[in-house]
């Protein structure tokens, strides 16, 4: 693993007067601060976001296959949503400078989106909660609650996600929870270890138009393990082009972005500001702020986990929550395994339903990820 090339530099520290201003903000409703990747659903913007997360179920993507399902036509994966809204995506106001860490979501889906729905949101600060952690010491958790209509005025969906902010300079210098992976320095896989990985690729299941029955599914039952990774730049990249990021802007409009927002403008080894999301392909700039590497967004994780349970779920199957907490970054060369199992079945409002809890770790066994989920299934008959 390299070691920054830029000189060492201090970062804007998190305050009390910071802290005190965006509370002032809680319940009040945001307008349009910054605009969505996506307006509509349309048959590329949900084929992108499916690729981006290596998700190739027909239902999102092949029009001739989606007919022939109950739904008539291709419906958005329920991750979709993420590229509708950068404020769930981890958009976040005040204590400009001050670092943001995507690091988790609850959502609740109610209605399918559909080929072509144009989607608004309406948001708002929820809450803030001061952490002490390992990475960073003092850490504030800032939390948004956002709302997705279609173009009908039909809530489809809602959520509430949370970055936490951090002090980069603590982060590096005296966050011991990376200490040991910059110790040992980047990995280097055999073939063997590599082909063994790639099995769970080559063997993963995509459930489709079989349908799974709520009456066959038992407590205890287990969700086949889902493989990500090897984590690569590129892949993260991959993410990107479906999600749209954050700060992504070339010439003139990031010039506009950074003009306006001058504490996202973090200059780069050539003198020139750049946004603090490459972090996720930039490894110095990463180390820099106590990151282990390069690593992959959260947004991103979160859509694995989804993409875990509506594979097995199958196409008459509908994803009503989900839930994700990020524990650790996953930064290039790490694998990731996603294990699931169902902890409860039951009966509420006339639809059955089934509970599923998950978790990934990375090829040490460390923990990355806490996941879960509820699902709506077809009974027999």
């Amino acid at each position: 693993m390299s070691t920054a090339t830029t000189p060492q530099r201090s970062f804007p520290k998190i305050t009390d007067s910071g802290l005190d201003e965006l509370r002032e903000r809680i319940g009040t409703k945001i307008g349009q601060t910054a605009e969505p990747w996506c307006y509509e659903a349309t048959r590329d913007n949900i084929r992108h976001y499916a690729h981006g997360i290596g998700d190739d179920n027909p239902l999102w993507c092949d029009p001739d296959y989606a007919a022939k399902s109950h739904y008539g036509g291709i419906v958005a994966l329920p991750s979709f949503l993420f590229a509708t809204s950068r404020i769930v995506s981890g958009y976040v106001g005040g204590l400009p400078g001050v670092h943001a860490m995507w690091s988790g979501a609850d959502w609740t889906w109610h209605k399918p989106v559909r080929r072509n729905d144009v989607i608004s949101t309406e948001a708002s600060l929820k809450d803030l909660i001061e952490h002490q952690t390992r990475f960073a010491g003092r850490a504030i958790q800032q939390i948004y609650h956002v709302d997705f209509f279609n173009q009908d005025g039909d809530k489809v969906a809602e959520a509430d996600s949370w970055c936490f902010r951090t002090e980069r300079d603590h982060a590096r210098e005296q966050g011991s929870k990376y200490q040991s992976v910059r110790e040992r320095g980047p990995r280097q896989y055999t073939d063997e270890e590599l082909g063994e990985a790639y099995k769970l690729y080559r063997n993963e299941e995509v459930r489709g138009a079989t349908p799974r029955y709520w009456d066959d599914v038992n407590v205890g039952d287990e969700l086949p393990t889902m493989f990500k990774g090897p984590m690569t730049v590129t892949g993260f990249i991959a993410y990107a082009q479906g999600w749209g990021g954050l700060y992504i802007r070339a010439n003139k409009l990031a010039w506009k972005l950074i003009d306006a927002h001058p504490g996202v403008g973090i200059k780069n080894r050539f003198g020139i500001p750049d946004v603090p999301e490459r972090v996720h392909w930039e490894e110095d700039f990463a180390l820099e702020v106590g990151a282990p590497g390069a690593y992959d967004y959260g947004p991103e994780r979160t859509s694995w986990l989804t993409h875990h349970l509506t594979n097995w779920m199958g196409d008459a199957g509908f994803l009503h929550k989900a839930s994700c907490k990020i524990r650790r970054h996953n930064p290039e060369g790490d694998m990731l395994f996603i294990k699931g199992k169902v902890t409860r079945k039951f009966e509420e409002g006339g639809k059955h339903l089934v509970e599923i809890t998950q978790e990934a770790h990375n090829q040490d066994g460390e923990l990355s990820v806490l996941g879960s989920g509820v699902v709506v299934l077809p009974r027999r008959g």
